[in-house]
């Protein structure tokens, strides 16, 4: 199985990135239930088509060449706080993180990339500065799931908020989604799986319309409009009129809550009047705000907020009527808190931000 486009060499694609009839009709195999118990076995982390008991002996044997997965384990790294962050090498000599991360209740979330590098350049994610290589297949993005399902069992959330931009990877993302969700593979429920976007608007109003409906979060950081473009390029291209009509649209069509992210850089966007412009943009929308402390990432010139500027963030936001969550800082023992995975190799929006949730519809 290759891909490739132009004189780009092409690579080996696993078969972990396809469906049941896709799997029957690539591989081929007759008859066509076969694929389906080939979607089954990479969903327990079969290890190669050998394990596949179920699969005639000659079927087997006809399949032992070809390579399973496209990506292997290069590195890895634990944490006492029981976070993993394993560096994924892929086919043609590139790499990407995923992460594992583990809160208080034992609930396991897997942060899975769906680029190598990042062209958004926000300037407080180590990605940004290693610019865009390429975009990840549906199989190296599913992969990272059955690898960190190696680990401990197979993660009860998914967020996407690894190295790269999910909506400047839309039909990957979305093809990658249908696997993670197939009833006969790994049945992750739509509602434990979360988008994260630095505001893609067209990313978003195509969500919106075409799908997949799974949880939505947009790393805003900023509501004033020259902050924001200081902080997020994105926000040049898309400003936040913009962004706030995609976003009311996205909920129409959905009728689901949005979960903002406010990464807080000390001096920078923590002051109260950045709360206050953040809660004045909020409305009407429905949303809940995650005020993410920014941990420190060697070669970007920002703080870690003092003592009490979180704290003052968020309580006023709450003051005018948002909802607001500090998260618990979590991933730091492996470089794997907010920002912090670009330290090895490539950065991460915030993780801890889904972790000991008290937002029933987060975690349900």
């Amino acid at each position: 199985m290759s891909a490739g486009t132009g004189g780009a060499r092409a690579r080996r694609v696993g078969a972990a990135g396809l469906l049941p009839a896709e799997i029957s009709s690539t591989l081929p195999l007759s008859p066509a239930f076969r694929g389906k118990q080939v979607f089954k076995w990479i969903a327990k982390g079969a290890a190669s088509f050998a394990d596949m008991t179920d699969l005639p002996a000659a079927d087997r044997e006809r399949l032992s060449s070809i390579p399973l997965y496209s990506s292997r384990v290069a590195e890895r790294l634990e944490a006492d706080d029981g976070s993993v962050k394993l560096k994924i090498a892929l086919e043609d000599g590139a790499a990407v993180e995923a992460v594992l991360l583990t809160d208080a209740d034992g609930r396991r979330t897997a942060c899975l990339s769906t680029q190598v590098g990042c062209r958004m350049a926000c300037a407080f994610c180590k990605t940004g500065t290693l610019g865009l290589l390429r975009n990840l297949g549906p199989d190296e993005i599913v992969e990272q799931f059955v690898h960190l399902s190696a680990l401990r069992g197979k993660p009860s959330n998914i967020v996407f908020m690894g190295m790269g931009e999910p909506l400047d990877n839309l039909p990957a993302l979305r093809k990658a989604i249908s696997v993670l969700m197939h009833p006969d593979g790994f049945g992750v429920s739509r509602r434990k799986i979360t988008i994260s976007t630095c505001g893609i608007v067209p990313g978003i109003v195509d969500l919106a319309d075409n799908g997949p409906h799974v949880r939505l979060a947009v790393s805003l950081t900023a509501a004033e409009d020259a902050l924001r473009s200081s902080l997020m390029p994105v926000n040049r291209s898309w400003n936040l009129a913009s962004l706030k009509e995609a976003l009311l649209y996205y909920q129409a069509k959905t009728g689901d809550r949005i979960t903002l992210e406010a990464a807080i850089m000390g001096g920078e966007n923590s002051g109260v009047d950045s709360a206050a412009a953040m809660a004045a943009w909020i409305r009407p929308l429905n949303a809940q705000v995650n005020v993410i402390p920014w941990n420190p990432v060697a070669g970007l010139p920002h703080r870690e907020p003092a003592r009490g500027e979180a704290s003052a963030f968020e309580a006023e936001l709450e003051r005018r009527g948002v909802n607001a969550v500090r998260r618990a800082r979590r991933g730091r023992g492996v470089s794997g808190a907010c920002g912090q995975l670009g330290d090895t190799l490539g950065a991460a929006r915030s993780l801890e931000s889904w972790l000991d949730s008290d937002d029933d519809e987060a975690t349900s």
